[in-house]
């Protein structure tokens, strides 16, 4: 999110053949018990057809939402800004969304409402392996464990000061409020 935020224009890769353990499926918040990862079940293709990003539908058979809405009101209930943002997220985890897509273009557009600011952005109309503006599409991927060496914020489960970086910018959120897009503002991000 604070690379977003210190772009000019963000294009949104829709295109290109999904691929599966992402962060489009994919948040970590801090937990009691340290780290807890909050994953998005998908409705895999039985054909073995790959299917693109802007495709891929949520598996909706389980409540994945609600679980992940008493994972976040049990991870942050007490930090100080959990409830001044609490009816605004409600929605996201009640109301059920068929395409992944759209399940995370409107959580990016409420947290982008929440955090009080515009983000121009677009989406790709073709895949490029080697696109013109600069190829972020690997931040996605967790497995390749960017660091950023983010600045330190107070966190409620911040247990003997172990700073838990690199989580969803709800962890973010919640424990710093509005000045979550000061903090994002103020990173030094080399990538």
């Amino acid at each position: 999110m604070a690379v977003m935020i210190q772009a000019d224009k963000v294009v949104f890769e829709t295109e290109d053949n999904y691929q599966k353990q992402s962060y489009r499926t994919r948040t970590y918040i801090a937990h009691s018990n340290g780290v807890l990862l909050l994953n998005i079940p998908i409705k895999h293709s039985t054909d073995g057809i790959k299917l693109k990003t802007k495709e891929v539908l949520i598996e909706n058979a389980f409540p994945w939402q609600i679980q992940h809405w008493k994972s976040l009101e049990s991870a942050y209930r007490t930090s100080p800004y959990f409830e001044f943002y609490e009816d605004d997220l409600k929605p996201l985890f009640f109301n059920k969304e068929a395409s992944l897509l759209d399940f995370n273009l409107k959580a990016f557009q409420l947290i982008c409402e929440l955090l009080d600011i515009e983000i121009d952005f677009t989406f790709s109309k073709e895949y490029f392996k080697n696109p013109e503006q600069t190829d972020l599409r690997y931040l996605a991927n967790p497995k390749l464990k960017t660091d950023f060496n983010l600045q330190n914020y107070n966190q409620v489960l911040n247990k003997n000061n172990e700073f838990h970086s690199n989580l969803s910018i709800l962890d973010l959120l919640f424990n710093e409020g509005p000045n979550a897009v000061n903090y994002m503002e103020n990173q030094n991000i080399s990538l």
